[in-house]
């Protein structure tokens, strides 16, 4: 059997296929790596939750002042309520954005406000509840210029 182009491609594509296929694992395990990388942070697992919703901009034009919008779903009852809200940019130099406390009956859990980005990334919530439960929400946003030195 001679080895023409056509064999060729088709080995070739073939053989990109399967790179691609196991590839993908990786690419899936790098979507999760924000739950290792709060698992890391606080030693809990947080789970996923629509209760808290971080808003930002998809795109903006500077890293220096992103907005963001957090709210939690929340009665602030002092049996239920929201303790405190965290927020991570894993690719700034601090990691540690800003932290939020609430009070019970006396607070409602929203805040509106400016934060730096060193580079496009995933910004992490994490809400601690009063039960001790960590909820998390995620927001990907891209940058054109960084505002961390």
């Amino acid at each position: 059997m001679s080895l023409t182009r056509r064999h060729m491609l088709t080995r070739t594509i073939g053989t990109a296929a399967c790179a691609l296929a196991l590839l993908a694992p990786k690419r899936m395990q790098a979507a999760d790596g924000v739950q290792d990388f709060v698992w890391r942070l606080t030693g809990r697992a947080a789970t996923p939750s629509d209760r808290l919703r971080l808003v930002m901009p998809a795109e903006f034009s500077t890293g220096y002042t992103v907005p963001m919008d957090i709210s939690i779903d929340s009665p602030m009852t002092k049996s239920d309520h929201v303790k405190s809200v965290r927020v991570f940019a894993p690719k700034n130099p601090l990691v540690e954005v800003v932290q939020f406390h609430f009070v019970p009956e006396r607070s409602l859990p929203r805040v509106s406000t400016r934060v730096r980005l060193a580079a496009p990334q995933h910004v992490v919530a994490l809400a601690e509840m009063s039960d001790g439960s960590l909820l998390m929400a995620k927001a990907w946003v891209t940058v054109a210029t960084n505002g961390c030195l």
